[in-house]
């Protein structure tokens, strides 16, 4: 079983804000290749979050059970929700797949990859926390970072940092961001159709 974890925060305010490109990714993800009845996510009081579960039969190989979630207790908490349903369905800590914005990262670019720390992410800082270790699957998505000039060297503006994650894309980032999207979704489903280790080669951004 897999359990494929969109990060994000909950409610209309952010909806489309860079911060939410992990929900934006799964939802394209569940419109995209399941069945049109299997498109509602449940709202799971129990394990905190918005939940649906698809079959996945690839083309060779056995049928798999996979659970998307989007936690409902905020980024800083969404260990939380990844903790209760792993522990509860017995999932395997490398068959969870967390999607989320990267700053580190130029928008539009994608890098999938195993373990390592959170890079100052603050919904993955909470899943190691909580989960204790740093040995599961990132999707991650770039959205750029926010610069300014100071003393003659570009220089990181922490200050705004949060302001920035939090705010929508711009119209002229607006396309990049769709089409990562777009292929955020067809890099999951390589993913379970194909591996993790073809789905690094052919989606991470060279």
């Amino acid at each position: 079983m897999k359990l494929i974890v969109g990060l994000g925060n909950p409610g209309e305010k952010y909806e489309k804000s860079r911060h939410n490109l992990g929900f934006l990714v799964l939802d394209r993800f569940l419109k995209d290749f399941s069945q049109v009845q299997k498109t509602i996510w449940e709202d799971n009081k129990k394990f905190k979050c918005d939940m649906t579960k698809i079959d996945w039969q690839p083309k060779k190989g056995i049928l798999r059970k996979v659970i998307l979630i989007k936690p409902k207790t905020y980024m800083n908490n969404s260990g939380l929700a990844v903790s209760l349903i792993s522990q509860y369905f017995g999932i395997l800590v490398s068959d969870i797949w967390v999607l989320h914005d990267d700053v580190d990262l130029p928008l539009g670019s994608l890098k999938i990859r195993f373990g390592g720390g959170s890079a100052g992410h603050r919904g993955v800082m909470s899943i190691i926390k909580s989960l204790n270790t740093d040995k599961f699957w990132r999707f991650r998505f770039g959205i750029g970072h926010p610069k300014k000039m100071g003393n003659g060297k570009w220089q990181m503006a922490n200050r705004n940092v949060d302001e920035f994650v939090l705010g929508q894309f711009s119209r002229n980032e607006i396309g990049k961001a769709r089409e990562l999207i777009k292929r955020g979704s067809k890099s999951i489903a390589g993913a379970l159709e194909n591996g993790l280790e073809k789905a690094t080669n052919r989606f991470n951004t060279k």
